[in-house]
């Protein structure tokens, strides 16, 4: 298995809208682990770890939530997985 691990900058109206509980509640229907949170400067930050292809399917289910009218742009880069989350979770 080649886990992967996606950091994702999300930017636009994304605070304020039930982005995180939302993107907290796609997850349970991947197998990612992972943390989303609210970052100072309005972006949301999204960590998740899993195998590429689930992780792509998982972005995809974000914005196909609701979601995609409010990211005006998304920041999306890849490292190994560190394997440090158990499930997913909205960190504060």
């Amino acid at each position: 298995m080649n886990r992967k691990r996606a950091r994702v900058y999300y930017s636009g109206r994304v605070q304020g809208v039930g982005f995180r509980y939302t993107v907290k509640s796609v997850a349970n229907g991947f197998e990612v682990a992972g943390a989303v949170r609210n970052l100072p400067d309005g972006r949301v930050e999204l960590v998740a770890e899993g195998l590429k292809e689930e992780i792509l399917a998982f972005l995809d289910a974000i914005r196909e939530s609701g979601m995609e009218h409010f990211i005006e742009h998304e920041d999306l880069s890849w490292s190994e997985a560190r394997n440090e989350f158990r499930g997913f979770e909205i960190a504060r």
